[in-house]
C-alpha cells in the first residue's frame, strides 16, 4: 500500500465527519428556556438534544470547520449553567421534542428544560480548544466564568470526602452508561447478555424513581442514600484534565494568578488522588471505587486507560497501562481499537449482540483521548497508528456511534456527532510531515504481526468472551 492510499480513509473518513456536522446543526428559540440555542445534536434521529459532552467534542471538531459555529456551540451549552453553576448532562432545548424525553431518555427533567444530572466536564478541554484555535479572547472571557461556576460547582457538591475525587450518582453521568463496570453496583451483574439491556434499562427506571422528588434539585445530597455513589476514573480524568485547562485559560486573560495556581494544584491533587484510591499496583491500571460496597470495580474497561493523559500521572504507571493493557494485542489493542471492555473480560461484547453500549464496541471519543495520551508519553507511532485506525473506522462505516473492534461495524446511533473527531485526528496526524509515515509504517508492522500470529493460531487462545464463528 503507498502513502498516498493509505491516506484515503483519512480524507474519507473527513468528508464523512462534514456531512454529519452539517446535517446536525440545530438552532431556534425555546420558549419554555427563554434562550436562543445553536448547538449540534449528536444523532437526529436518536439524541435530538444538547449533551453537554458531546457538545464538547462537537465544538473541538468543528475548530476544523466552522469556528464560528465552535464558539456559538459553547455559548448555547454554557448559557444552561444556573446562578450556583450547575451544568445539566442534558439541556432540552426543544419544545415540541420534549414531551418524550423523560420516557426516551431516563431522565429526572429540571426546571422543565434541563436534565438534574452532570456529564464528564469536557468543557473546559474545548473552550480551550476554540480558543487556541480562533485567538478570540472577547469570546473566551464570555464562556470562562460559567464554566469556572461549573468546576467550582463540581467541587463543592461532588467530591467524595473520604477521597477527594469527584463523586457520581448513577451510570449514565459519567456518559458509560451500560459499562459491565457498573452491573454489580445495579444488581444485574449475573443477569445473561442477551438480556442485559433489559436488565439494565430497569435498574436505571429503578434508581431513578428512587430519587425521585419534586423538589429535588441538582444539588439535593444523594450521597446518604447510599443507592449508587462511585468514584469514575474516567469522570475524574476529564475532570483533572480540565481543571489543568482552566488554569491556563485564566493565565491567558491575565485574571487572578491565585486562581490558576489553585486550580493547577487541584487538577494535580486528582491525578494524587487517582494514583492513591484507583491504581492497582499489581495490575497495572486504574480502577473506578465503589463507595457502596467499599471497594475497587475490577472489570478491565478503556476507562482503566485514560488517566495516562494526565502529566500528574508518574510516567512509570503511565508507561505500564500502555505497555500491558493499551497496546496488549489480546485485550485493548484488537484490529479496530480501542474496545471499551478489554477483549479478555467476559462481559466483552463486540458485535453489539447485547444492544447495549460501552460493553466492547470502539468509541472515537475514548480513542481521541487515548490518542493524546500516548503522544504525551511519548508514543507518537503508535499514537498515530490509533489515528489512522480510527479514521479507517469511520471511512468504512460513516459517523456511527460506535463500531465493532474486531471487524469495523457500525454499531448504535447514526449520523453521530463525536466521531467526527476524526478531523481533530486527521489534522493531529498532519501536523508533522513525518506523521503519516510513521501511521503507515506501524500499520504494515501490525499486519506483518497479524500473519506471524494466524499461523501460530493453534498455539493462541481465543481471548473471553468472544464468539464462534467471529
Amino acid at each position: 500500500m503507498s502513502l498516498v492510499e493509505s491516506s484515503a480513509p483519512l480524507v474519507e473518513s473527513s468528508a464523512r465527519a462534514r456531512d454529519t456536522l452539517a446535517r446536525n446543526h440545530r438552532t431556534g428559540f425555546s420558549r419554555t428556556a427563554q434562550r436562543h440555542y445553536d448547538f449540534t445534536c449528536p444523532s437526529p434521529d436518536s439524541y435530538p438534544f444538547q449533551w453537554a459532552w458531546d457538545s464538547s467534542f462537537h465544538a473541538i471538531a468543528l475548530t476544523h470547520l466552522d469556528t464560528r459555529r465552535a464558539r456559538d456551540e459553547l455559548r448555547s451549552l454554557l448559557s444552561a449553567v444556573t446562578p450556583a453553576g450547575f451544568l445539566p448532562h442534558m439541556v432540552l432545548w426543544q419544545d415540541d421534542l420534549r414531551p418524550h424525553a423523560t420516557a426516551d431518555f431516563r431522565i429526572d427533567l429540571w426546571e422543565g428544560w434541563r436534565s438534574v444530572t452532570i456529564a464528564p466536564p469536557v468543557v473546559a478541554r474545548a473552550v480551550e480548544r476554540v480558543y487556541r484555535a480562533t485567538g478570540d479572547e472577547l469570546w473566551l472571557r464570555r464562556v470562562l466564568p460559567p464554566t469556572l461556576a461549573f468546576f467550582g460547582w463540581l467541587a463543592e457538591h461532588r467530591t467524595s470526602p473520604g477521597t477527594g475525587l469527584i463523586e457520581i450518582y448513577q451510570p449514565d453521568e459519567s456518559g458509560l452508561d451500560s459499562s459491565p463496570k457498573y452491573d454489580a453496583a445495579l444488581g444485574i451483574g449475573s443477569v445473561s447478555g442477551d438480556d442485559v439491556h433489559t436488565a439494565w434499562h430497569s435498574a436505571m427506571r429503578s434508581l431513578i424513581t428512587a430519587y425521585a422528588s419534586p423538589a429535588r434539585t441538582p444539588e439535593t445530597p444523594l450521597r446518604d442514600r447510599r443507592l449508587f455513589v462511585w468514584n469514575d476514573v474516567l469522570v475524574n480524568t476529564v475532570y483533572a484534565d480540565g481543571l489543568a485547562c482552566l488554569a491556563r485559560l485564566v493565565r491567558t486573560v491575565g485574571s487572578n494568578e491565585r486562581t490558576a495556581d489553585r486550580l493547577a494544584e487541584q487538577s494535580r491533587a486528582i491525578g494524587a488522588a487517582l494514583m492513591r484510591h484507583c491504581w492497582d499496583e499489581d495490575g497495572g491500571a486504574f480502577h473506578d471505587l465503589d463507595l457502596v460496597a467499599g471497594k475497587r470495580s475490577e472489570v478491565l474497561t478503556a476507562s482503566s486507560l485514560v488517566p495516562i493523559l494526565l502529566d500528574s500521572v508518574p510516567d512509570t504507571a503511565a508507561r505500564r497501562v500502555i505497555e500491558q493493557h493499551l497496546l496488549n494485542e489480546r485485550e485493548f489493542w484488537r484490529p479496530h481499537p480501542v474496545p471499551s471492555v478489554a477483549a479478555t473480560e467476559p462481559s466483552y461484547d463486540p458485535s453489539f449482540r447485547t444492544g447495549a453500549i460501552f460493553r466492547g464496541s470502539s468509541w472515537v471519543n475514548l480513542n481521541w483521548y487515548l490518542y493524546w495520551g500516548l503522544r504525551r508519553r511519548g508514543y507518537r507511532a503508535e499514537a498515530d497508528t490509533l489515528a489512522a485506525r480510527t479514521c479507517a473506522l469511520v471511512a468504512a462505516s460513516g459517523t456511527r456511534e460506535c463500531y465493532g473492534p474486531e471487524d469495523a461495524e457500525g454499531h448504535g446511533a447514526r449520523s453521530f456527532g463525536w466521531s467526527s473527531l476524526v478531523l481533530d485526528l486527521a489534522s493531529a496526524m498532519a501536523t508533522e510531515p513525518h506523521a503519516m509515515a510513521e501511521a503507515h509504517a506501524a500499520a504494515k508492522t501490525h499486519a506483518i504481526a497479524e500473519t506471524h500470529a494466524a499461523a501460530k493460531t493453534h498455539a493462541v487462545a481465543e481471548p473471553a468472551g468472544t464468539t464462534e464463528g467471529r
